[in-house]
């Protein structure tokens, strides 16, 4: 019976993933278009995405790498980016946080955007669910996003310079990131902080390498930090 359970769980976090494929297909070949005309090899592309699974950091690095950034800059921006998913590792910690260690290290290499803002919001609706059902949605959500993620990323690596710019790849990222985060802006303090953020970068974009961005970023945190101190609510 847990079994079939874990089973229905995984297949309807699968149903409610599919979605995601409709960007992150697009992203992720403009990725590899973006990262071979970077001069980087199909493998390396390939490895970059297999190691950094993570679109906005791989994307941040390309850029800076483009720009002839130092090494010690674009590390920065890409972990600077990347710091939401210490937000999420505590945030999903209480749902996920009783399974064994390799269970955890999936759930850990796994954990983007896209499996962490639909896994939380089904945990946190169905508050009846086991640890293992919990698992198995987790499973479903990450199987349409982050296998197709590689695929993807390495069709744009190879086809290259050949996928015509009149496909418009690039709507991709921002239309994920706003269908991400306008359902998660739930309190003050998610709305102050992403305000905050958005201020910030604008006033921080001549920063040369996109360095507002770490401002924007560590700014956001702390107004939103605050804000929940001050107000009382829960993120």
């Amino acid at each position: 019976m847990a079994a079939g359970t874990a089973m229905s769980s995984y297949w309807r976090g699968l149903r409610d993933g599919l979605p995601f494929l409709a960007v992150v297909g697009p992203f992720a070949m403009l990725f590899g278009v973006l990262a071979t005309e970077a001069g980087l090899a199909v493998h390396e592309t390939m490895g970059f995405s297999i190691v950094v699974i993570a679109g906005a950091a791989q994307f941040t690095a390309l850029q800076l790498i483009n720009e002839n950034a130092p090494t010690l800059v674009v590390l920065a921006s890409a972990l600077a980016v990347n710091l939401r998913m210490a937000m999420y590792s505590a945030s999903i910690t209480p749902h996920l946080g009783p399974l064994p260690l390799w269970k955890r290290g999936i759930v850990a290499y796994f954990l983007v955007d896209q499996t962490y803002a639909q896994s939380i919001l089904d945990f946190e609706k169905n508050l009846d669910q086991t640890t293992a059902e919990k698992f198995a949605y987790f499973l479903g959500v990450m199987t349409p996003i982050c296998p197709p993620w590689y695929l993807f990323t390495f069709v744009g690596a190879v086809l290259g310079e050949s996928i015509p710019p009149s496909l418009g790849l690039d709507f991709a990222l921002p239309i994920a990131f706003l269908a991400m985060v306008g359902p998660m802006l739930r309190t003050p303090a998610h709305r102050i902080a992403a305000l905050v953020s958005v201020i910030l970068a604008l006033a921080f974009a001549w920063l040369p390498y996109n360095m507002g961005l770490l401002v924007a970023g560590l700014g956001g945190m702390m107004a939103g930090a605050q804000a929940e101190l001050r107000l009382g609510v829960k993120p």
